[in-house]
């Protein structure tokens, strides 16, 4: 089964600007995302190298109609299936209406599954504005081919069965290792996806019984004491410190004056003694 795009771009250039630009057909990569090479075998035949979402693909195409300033019309004949126009219309004020028409036959898993995700569509818009910034930003064409191929003939808008010949040439094409895991990855995630919905509709359908949940009380524990309140091996708990007042001590009293020797032998019981003068205490009298 074919996919169709269809895309349009405004750039503001003259008409010829345009066009004679996109005769450059190797000019290609420096605006197309993917396309690796584009070679001239002749006036009507080319040789595509391109690589879109990791899948590299390599054909040949054939001009089927070009007309200057107006229209260039292809169909590949090996390699990737694919078919398609450029037409180019003055719309004034030096600016142009470029419209790109492409039908291409996506083969193997990982180009069928870019086509579910429009990769090829998303490429070629991209393209056309990225053909607009380049031509605008330079102001000219790069180069010009004013010749035409099978002008007069009414080609038209080629389709895939233009291109019935590339049909089934699978030689053509080639996916690296990486990304032909990564297509898996996302077949595997897109199966992932379908089970997923069908198992949320069955849970819809299906009614819900709601199971009540016993709840057990948590049993109580006994407090337990703080440490140091009883008693360990019958050891009674000490006392802290300073809890025993202190005796107050009269050091008043402690400290005697110095005694006279009248004094000394009252105490002790004995007569007093004379004393010489050497013998007197200092400070007193004769």
């Amino acid at each position: 089964m074919s996919t169709k795009v269809e895309k349009q771009v405004l750039v503001n250039v003259p008409l010829s600007t345009a066009y004679n630009q996109w005769t450059q057909f190797e000019d290609f990569p420096h605006f197309m995302g993917g396309v690796k090479s584009v070679t001239q075998l002749g006036d009507d035949r080319l040789e595509w190298v391109a690589e879109v979402a990791g899948v590299r693909r390599k054909w040949e195409a054939r001009i089927l109609e070009q007309v200057p300033d107006s229209k260039v019309a292809w169909a590949a004949t090996e390699g990737a299936t694919n078919a398609g126009s450029v037409t180019f219309e003055d719309v004034g004020g030096g600016q142009t209406s470029v419209r790109l028409t492409l039908e291409y036959e996506p083969e193997g898993l990982v180009e069928k599954i870019g086509d579910k995700l429009h990769v090829i569509e998303h490429r070629v818009e991209a393209d056309l504005k990225k053909f607009k910034e380049f031509i605008e930003s330079e102001g000219y064409a790069t180069g010009a081919w004013r010749g035409s191929v099978n002008e007069g003939t009414t080609a038209g808008t080629p389709d895939i069965d233009d291109a019935a010949a590339s049909r089934g040439d699978s030689g053509k094409a080639g996916v690296s290792g990486k990304v032909a895991a990564a297509g898996v990855g996302v077949a595997a995630a897109a199966a992932a996806g379908v089970a997923a919905a069908a198992a949320a509709k069955k849970d819809s359908d299906d009614e819900v019984v709601a199971t009540p949940v016993t709840t057990t009380p948590v049993v109580g524990t006994t407090p337990v004491e703080p440490l140091g309140t009883t008693p360990v091996g019958g050891i009674p708990p000490v006392e802290p410190l300073g809890t025993t007042p202190v005796e107050e001590t009269d050091l008043t009293a402690a400290s005697d004056r110095i005694l006279t020797p009248e004094e000394l032998a009252d105490r002790e019981g004995r007569p007093p003694e004379d004393l010489t003068d050497d013998d007197r205490p200092r400070g007193t009298g004769i």
